[in-house]
């Protein structure tokens, strides 16, 4: 393990892309953990990103104590590392036994230049998340680490968000939509972290029910097909006629021939017989629970959601023991949003789905920010329906997600 930790003395700096931890010992504990560098009050620290279950958990460390974390995981939980920075590649491999396997490969610094240019200046896809990294002197990748690395970076003009009034025509990002570039860049990195699981052999077929004005539907359009060269064919559909026709005179502004935009209700939509990504933000209500029915009936192979407005469950819970707590109506409204999500992605598990509820964006932006991403796995839980059953016996109320499956047999009763 000393030259692990010879090795993490050396690289956990502002040169280092990212290091990921797998090969979990125990599934039911830690199953991944990523670490980038991050500046925090103008010193550098290492993010820790823990996979457990379906939850992820962030903290930010000094070096000193990331190295102790990264020992004891590998002494304990985790059988792998791989480690990536502007210097070298590394990994190492824990035995059964307990004997760790190093190997490094020194990465050329000429060779790294070729590459930052023949790519406009970076040498990886995004930038921390996946194990890219910009090729900087030293006090160039200070300055740039000091920044968040998004995918859709600052100071690179999209024409949509330059229309949408993100960003200037310069490329600068609008003060007050600062949030919604957030957003936007957090919504790709969700996507890419899943994006393998995608078709490469034809046409992929993406659906955004309920798009709105669709900052998202256009970020999603152009980060996989402008930028990444997916063969797809994207879908919005709303209710709101005149936000449409804006969209689809933005898609032949730009020239996105695989990209349209529909009026309509996801209840009613019909015109698609497969689809393998459905993505629904901010679908109000009951909404959320037809694009996630029709989701599973299309067998997709991702499924992105922020559900809104979950009224059913509102409207009905009533159970004694709770009472105490549900007198308060903000209390009441958060727990039944809770409760419609957990019940959401109870059921996606029992239907063969890895489903994640994720934080979207930060919760002083709005408290609609859990994402329930789920990734078809084929693994169903069998118990799952009969709990959900049972709780709703208990709360004395429905939910619609659940009613819809059963109607169409898809839940055992």
């Amino acid at each position: 393990m000393q030259n692990v930790i010879a090795l993490l003395n050396e690289q956990l700096n502002e040169r280092l892309n990212q290091i990921v931890l797998s090969g979990a010992r125990d599934q039911q504990g830690i199953l991944k953990v990523k670490i980038r560098p991050v500046f925090i009050g103008g010193g550098l620290h290492f993010q820790l990103t823990s996979y457990i279950g379906t939850k992820v958990y962030h903290e930010n460390l000094t070096k000193e104590d990331t190295i102790l974390k990264i020992e004891g995981l590998l002494a304990e939980q985790m059988k792998q590392m791989q480690l990536s920075s502007s210097d070298v590649n590394a990994s190492a491999l824990v035995s059964k036994k307990g004997t760790v396997t190093l190997k490094i490969k020194h990465i050329s610094h000429l060779k790294a230049d070729e590459a930052a240019k023949e790519t406009g200046g970076h040498t990886g896809g995004n930038g921390g998340e996946k194990g890219g990294g910009f090729v900087l002197d030293d006090s160039e990748r200070l300055a740039h680490n000091r920044k968040k690395r998004y995918l859709l970076p600052e100071g690179e003009a999209v024409p949509f968000l330059v229309d949408l009034g993100v960003q200037t025509p310069e490329g600068k990002i609008v003060k007050s939509k600062y949030d919604k570039f957030r957003q936007i860049n957090r919504f790709l990195e969700f996507i890419e972290d899943v994006s393998e699981k995608l078709p490469k052999d034809r046409t992929v077929t993406i659906i955004d029910f309920g798009c709105g004005k669709s900052y998202l539907t256009f970020a999603m359009y152009y980060y996989l097909k402008i930028k990444k060269h997916y063969d797809i064919d994207v879908i919005g559909l709303d209710l709101k006629a005149d936000v449409i026709s804006s969209c689809n005179r933005l898609t032949q502004k730009y020239g996105y021939e695989h990209l349209r935009f529909l009026q309509g209700d996801i209840k009613d939509y019909e015109e698609k017989e497969q689809a393998d990504m459905v993505v629904t933000l901010h679908a109000c209500d009951t909404a959320t629970d037809y694009a996630l029915l029709k989701a599973v009936k299309w067998n997709a192979q991702i499924i992105l959601s922020v559900p809104c407005c979950q009224h059913e469950v509102n409207r009905q819970i009533q159970n004694e023991l709770l009472e105490p707590l549900l007198k308060y109506g903000i209390l009441k409204e958060r727990m039944s949003a809770l409760i419609t999500d957990g019940i959401r992605a109870n059921l996606l598990e029992e239907l063969g789905y890895q489903t994640q509820l994720l934080e979207f964006i930060d919760m002083e932006n709005t408290p609609k920010n859990i994402l329930i991403r789920a990734v078809k796995s084929g693994k169903m839980k069998k118990r799952s329906a009969q709990d959900i059953g049972s709780l709703l016996d208990r709360l004395h109320t429905t939910q619609s997600l659940y009613t819809l499956l059963q109607e169409e047999h898809l839940l055992q009763k």
